[in-house]
């Protein structure tokens, strides 16, 4: 009641300061009623924090959890990025100082626009619970903070659906350590949203997409747990991995390896690069008993099918946050919400603001036309480092010690570092250069209008030229049309190979995907015949392949007149 009291005076306040003191004045009052306010107003609990970490959050408790910050501080912007497949909401708040309601009004504040997300699978609730922590502690901090040096879009609860498809963690999240019932990995449709960033087939995704196209951010956050390897880290992340990517360089060499000095040294967490010993990536024989010297350690995929990896290949900063999935759930929402913090002071910063600003307008080399851009990868040598690998024993029954952990194993709260080989970087296999001209889609060819609507909603621009005169182009023939055995997401993805041929030829009627436009680079990984993880690796073109005919992509060596 005390807070409500204290606001209510507010208005009159700003009125007396208007009439004798100017905005600046009125400013001041403001801030002060509102440490005033806070002081005596109740702080909102997530119900992780109300529960003692026994349960995460239902989609209700989010939106109620973040329409109480709403009230509480008018600065924070409730909106939404659209709706799940079944209907619900998909909040995001905009934090800022001063406020923000629109994209344009971010962009005229000239500062770095931090997009993250938490919960794209629902069994894996810390980064849920942390963001609503974030952006709690922000908001109703009185003092300055990194919200008078950024703007925030926060998605706490993307993959709402699967949030609310409730079952036990044993059967939901095998190897975690609780909460005791939480969601399941995919949407309502069963489709897996981090495995959607190409074919955007789930609503969720395409609502996504278009809230990034309209906001522009400079960085990208996306939330995770790991899946159960034994390491001594409280949480990995990784930068975009494919090696494209314009600032993976930026971010794996300065951005992570100096968050990394700060969580150990400000808060207590031991991080590393994301991954995996090779038993656990099916390399080697999983033994979990045993250590991994001989296997290493192992990143994830390059493919843009990855929401860190795609939105790197926009040119932005990506990072992907990995909670240790065996550390108890409160110690995981510690680790994510420390992780944030710590990298959303980072980007606050001059050096890291200007790389950023940078980045918007400079068109980095292998992005020009004629510039060499892998479009397939492999694993890049591996380095040899130490890695903390955690000690497990046997318990000499079949007993369960804890929830995540095989029978008859205990873990031990010992580690131990081993040096290995670490891969975690990827390399170009094959790579092609951005055409002069763009390319030039047959308008009459089999999947031609749903790549055109994949490439609107992706953001990159579409023009229908009709017929186009006589001109140089290249024009790939099919030796090989290679599809998946076993289907995956609900696809047998395919994989092209053939020969490419100089030519002088008109065009029928065509849509012109143009060099010069931001996203080319992306246009290029998702219209070429070879790319690894392209439209038509996702069957967008199967009805026009056939092995000796032509791709209805071509490729325009000069710009279409």
């Amino acid at each position: 009641m005390k807070a409500r009291l204290v606001l209510a005076g507010a208005a009159s306040l700003v009125a007396a300061g208007c009439a004798a003191g100017g905005a600046s004045q009125v400013d001041r009052d403001l801030a002060r009623i509102r440490a005033e306010a806070l002081r005596h107003a109740p702080r909102p609990l997530t119900r992780a924090e109300r529960t003692q970490y026994q349960e995460t959050s239902r989609h209700e408790d989010v939106l109620a959890f973040l329409d109480s910050l709403v009230a509480m501080d008018g600065r924070l912007v409730r909106t939404s990025i659209g709706r799940s497949g079944e209907g619900r909401d998909l909040p995001a708040i905009v934090a800022s100082r001063p406020r923000v309601a629109t994209p344009a009004e971010a962009r005229a504040l000239r500062r770095p626009v931090v997009y993250v997300q938490g919960n794209i699978h629902a069994g894996e609730v810390e980064g849920k619970e942390a963001l609503q922590m974030v952006l709690r502690d922000l908001a109703l901090d009185p003092h300055p903070n990194v919200l008078d040096s950024i703007v925030l879009v926060a998605v706490p609860i993307y993959n709402a659906d699967g949030n609310e498809k409730w079952g036990p963690q044993a059967r939901q999240r095998g190897a975690q350590n609780g909460p005791e019932t939480v969601g399941q990995r995919p949407n309502a449709a069963g489709l897996d949203l981090n495995r959607d960033y190409v074919k955007l087939e789930a609503p969720e995704t395409r609502a996504s997409l278009a809230a990034f196209n309209a906001w522009d951010p400079d960085v990208f956050v996306d939330l995770h747990t790991t899946n159960g390897s034994y390491h001594g880290y409280a949480l990995t992340y990784s930068p975009s991995l494919h090696p494209a990517a314009p600032l993976g360089a930026f971010t794996h060499d300065t951005v992570l390896p100096e968050l990394r000095r700060r969580m150990k040294a400000r808060r207590g967490f031991e991080t590393f690069p994301y991954g995996n010993f090779g038993a656990d990536e099916g390399i080697g024989p999983r033994q979990p008993l045993t250590d991994s010297v001989k296997t290493g350690w192992y990143t994830y995929e390059h493919k843009p099918r990855y929401g860190t990896n795609y939105y790197g290949l926009r040119g932005r900063l990506s990072v992907l946050s990995e909670a240790y999935s065996h550390d108890p759930f409160g110690r995981r929402v510690a680790s994510t919400y420390a992780f944030v913090r710590e990298l959303l002071s980072l980007v606050a910063e001059r050096p890291t603001a200007a790389r950023l600003a940078a980045a918007r307008t400079q068109t980095p080399t292998p992005a020009r036309p004629g510039g060499a851009v892998p479009i397939r990868a492999r694993f890049a040598p591996p380095s040899r480092q130490p890695v903390l690998v955690e000690v497990l024993t046997a318990t000499g029954d079949s007993s369960r010690t804890e929830p995540g952990v095989p029978r008859g194993i205990r873990r031990t709260g010992r580690y131990l570092a081993q040096e290995m080989p670490v891969v975690d970087r990827f390399a170009g296999t094959l790579t092609r250069a951005i055409p002069a001209g763009g390319w030039a889609i047959d308008a009459a060819a089999p999947g031609a209008d749903s790549a055109v609507k994949l490439l609107l909603a992706h953001g990159i621009r579409v023009t229908r030229a009709g017929s186009l005169a006589a001109t140089d182009v290249e024009t790939f023939r099919a030796d090989s049309v290679v599809k998946a055995a076993r289907a995956f997401q609900g696809h047998q993805e395919v994989r092209l190979e053939g020969t490419w041929r100089t030519e002088r030829r008109a065009h029928g009627d065509s849509f012109v995907v143009s060099a010069d436009q931001p996203l080319a680079l992306l246009a290029l990984l998702l219209l070429d015949p070879q790319s690894d993880d392209g439209l038509a690796t996702w069957n967008v073109f199967d009805a026009a392949l056939r092995v000796g005919g032509d791709f209805p992509v071509t490729r325009l060596l000069v710009p279409a007149p």
